[in-house]
């Protein structure tokens, strides 16, 4: 049996005073296609500078989302199984204060630069330019203090029967080292179909690199079910960019041919993660950006699909960027605990984020990440959610 498909278009503080309202419960079967109209904001909580953090609600057409200012987190994202049943398929908290002092970054806008930018320092122009090491030797996500622990403007999006959100964040020129004033706009909107779709919009005064995604991290038997290897992977890419030991590309683009980064035909991706495969080593499993077979596109053109077999709930996921990094939740250790109240241990989630190449500045072989004054940056990913 198919049910309704629906598209998704995708892609701090030193603590916290007070926490605020947890996760709402899931949707009973059809109860998301009851809900609708304008986006609900409520408090969510308090960080330590009185800055207060709010979560938006937005539903249309049977799918809901739940976003925070904090971020731009996307801490829930229901849908149904082969069965109608909902669950959120996103990991993440239901309080504040774990966001803050211990997210590795769940559903979180990711900038000024995703992924790792090797020794912490790039040139550009001449003027080499240096950042928090906050992933040693190198930095990651932008740095100790990047987008996603920043307070985002958030209003209200309504275009036509679509209603959503928009966010809005101005990185001072500077911030983490990085050189220009970079206004950033991201739309989350959701069709009366459902669809969800996000587009990554900025601009700058002065040259700068860009490198924006968003880090859910998905399970699609939903949150806190266990682990994700049962799922099964196929990524459009016949190469992937290996990496050292400290998670940076070497520049080469390696054939994915018949070995453990061989996912074109599909496979459950617990298949060759344990193999003694010197990657999958540096990685802890799978760690790794691939090179879309695709490359660069001006419109989103399909590149992945998952699916779980348990629930039947599939995805698939299109983009206008030539890689995406596949990470199967290697570093979550049973520290944290989600929302369903469950711990998370490795394996119990994966990262697809779509993206411009790690450390491509400092890999003139590379797609460039240079954004210039008077060029716009634009970037849309595609996530179809169906069951069978």
């Amino acid at each position: 049996m198919t049910i309704d498909r629906r598209t998704v278009m995708a892609a701090g503080a030193a603590g916290v005073a007070a926490a605020a309202a947890g996760a709402a419960p899931a949707f009973a079967a059809g109860g998301a296609g009851r809900l609708g109209g304008r986006p609900r904001k409520e408090l969510f909580g308090t960080l330590s500078d009185g800055t207060r953090v709010h979560r938006w609600t937005v539903a249309a057409g049977g799918t809901r989302l739940r976003v925070l200012s904090y971020g731009g987190i996307v801490q829930a994202l229901e849908i149904p199984d082969r069965r109608g049943r909902y669950a959120s398929v996103s990991l993440g908290f239901d309080n504040l204060e774990d966001y803050v002092t211990g997210s590795p970054y769940f559903g979180a806008l990711i900038g000024r630069y995703g992924n790792r930018i090797a020794g912490g320092a790039f040139t550009l122009d001449g003027i080499t330019y240096r950042l928090p090491v906050n992933d040693d030797p190198n930095s990651l996500h932008g740095g100790d203090k990047g987008f996603d622990k920043r307070v985002w403007d958030v209003e209200p999006y309504a275009r036509g029967r679509d209603t959503g959100l928009t966010l809005r964040y101005v990185s001072a020129d500077g911030e983490m080292g990085y050189p220009g004033t970079l206004h950033i706009r991201v739309d989350y909107v959701l069709t009366p179909r459902g669809d969800f779709r996000i587009d990554y919009k900025a601009t700058t005064d002065r040259a700068t690199v860009v490198n924006l995604t968003n880090h859910t991290y998905f399970n699609l038997a939903g949150e806190g079910s266990g682990s994700i290897l049962d799922h099964t992977l196929r990524i459009a890419a016949s190469r992937y960019t290996p990496v050292d030991s400290t998670l940076i590309p070497t520049g080469e683009l390696a054939r994915v041919a018949h070995g453990p980064f061989d996912f074109r035909n599909g496979k459950p991706i617990g298949r060759h993660i344990r193999e003694a495969h010197p990657q999958v080593l540096f990685g802890r499993g799978y760690d790794h950006n691939f090179a879309l077979d695709k490359g660069l596109t001006d419109t989103p053109q399909h590149v992945v699909t998952v699916t779980e077999p348990v629930h039947g709930r599939v995805m698939e996921i299109a983009t206008t960027e030539p890689g995406v990094q596949f990470y199967s939740g290697n570093f979550l250790d049973a520290t944290l605990a989600g929302t369903s109240g469950k711990v998370y241990r490795q394996g119990d989630g994966f990262c697809l984020e779509t993206q411009h190449f790690p450390d491509s500045p400092n890999q003139p072989t590379f797609p460039s990440t240079v954004l210039r004054p008077g060029q716009t940056y634009r970037s849309t990913t595609v996530h179809s959610f169906s069951a069978r």
